[in-house]
């Protein structure tokens, strides 16, 4: 009779909540990782995975939740977390750039070296015996890299697939259970790529557990025993690598598209509201309390914007109007005058003057009578 083993769990991360202010980054996110594991977390820029990997390995302390390695809870300090037995890689490499290859892996052994400030100083027989550990050890992963050539050269002149495998060593020198790579094949050509790809094979066959953060869907999905997909913050889905690229809902997310139920819908939303109501009291706050419309105010008020056009087309007909009566003014005026004549043409000669043509509004029409007076 043959039996299964349930995997054991190296990280249980429960209920993970980062908030920054009003912003939460990483949202309620569950996540667990067996031993002799490898499980990929994917999602957009933007999504909060090195958030979460910053809060699992104690450099932010999470507004919520818990994260346990091998069932304990981890104190919120990154050389404990690293001391439990959790080591990470970052995406932007962080070498000692002045220091030789050899010196750099050193570096991660300070966590399982005992010797103390006493013993360095006094370098007695103790501290030689676990230098020569520390250094043995620091050669054996550096053989395993495939750089143990290079362990005098400086790391600011390694290329830079070569400065990626030798952060990657740095870590293992802490000896951890679970190794955290953020995005390990960043800026690499095909090559190097396939080269990582086959390190954190042989990584995972030494049966240390590995977390990796990658963009670069082809490696994450053949490396990968499961993939997580975070998406502003929360994880969508979970499962192997075939159900999470049939999954429409992390297409969508890839290439923009909103799908229903989206994360954030409803945190857009409440700041679409906060928007509105903030326009609208600034709004009402400029207005005057006391300054109601008086009579003077609403003679001279402006016309509404609609109706400018119509405004300006009266004013126009009203001119019209006003300069064809100016124009007809002088003509009515020599009718009636000429009329007068042929029915007084018989009659004596008076010095009455002629009489003068009705008052005008206009200035050119009473200029026009004057001077056809004068001609009379």
């Amino acid at each position: 009779m043959t039996t299964t083993t349930a995997p054991s769990p190296v990280l249980e991360a429960t209920g993970v909540t980062m908030r920054f202010g009003g912003l939460t980054a990483v949202r309620n996110v569950d996540l667990t990782v067996n031993a002799g594991e490898i499980v990929g977390l994917i999602g957009p820029n933007g999504a909060g995975k090195t958030t979460f990997f910053n809060c699992l390995t104690g450099l932010y302390v999470p507004t919520e939740g818990k994260v346990a390695y091998k069932g304990t809870v981890l104190p919120p300090k990154p050389h404990l977390v690293t001391s439990a037995g959790i080591a990470r890689t970052f995406q932007n490499i962080r070498l000692f750039a002045n220091m030789t290859v050899l010196e750099n892996v050193l570096v991660g052994r300070h966590t399982r070296t005992k010797e103390g400030l006493w013993s360095a100083l006094l370098r007695g027989p103790g501290f030689r015996k676990a230098e020569a550990t520390s250094r043995e050890r620091a050669m054996e992963l550096l053989e395993f890299i495939g750089l143990d050539h290079k362990a005098d050269h400086l790391s600011r002149n390694l290329p830079y697939g070569e400065q990626r495998k030798l952060e990657i060593a740095r870590a293992m020198a802490s000896e951890p259970g679970l190794l955290l790579l953020d995005e390990p094949t960043a800026g690499m050509n095909p090559q190097e790529t396939r080269a990582t790809e086959d390190l954190v094979f042989a990584i995972r066959d030494r049966g240390i557990a590995v977390l990796v953060i990658e963009h670069d869907m082809r490696f994450i999905f053949n490396l990968s025993d499961r993939v997580a997909c975070l998406v502003q913050g929360e994880k969508l889905v979970e499962g192997t690598s075939e159900v999470v690229q049939g999954d429409e809902r992390v297409i969508a997310a890839y290439l923009g598209t909103p799908f229903e139920g989206a994360p954030g819908e409803e945190e857009l939303a409440e700041v679409e509201a906060a928007e509105a109501a903030g326009a609208t009291g600034a709004a009402i706050a400029a207005e005057p309390e006391d300054a109601a419309p008086t009579e003077a105010d609403e003679a001279v008020e402006a016309p509404a914007a609609t109706d400018t056009e119509d405004a300006a087309e009266a004013t126009a007909t009203e001119e019209a109007g006003t300069t064809t009566e100016a124009e007809e003014a002088p003509e009515a005026a020599a009718t009636e005058e000429a009329a007068e004549a042929e029915g007084t043409s018989d009659a004596p000669e008076t010095s009455e003057a002629p009489e003068a043509p009705a008052a005008t509004d206009d200035p050119d029409a009473a200029s026009s009578t004057s001077k056809e007076g004068n001609a009379q």
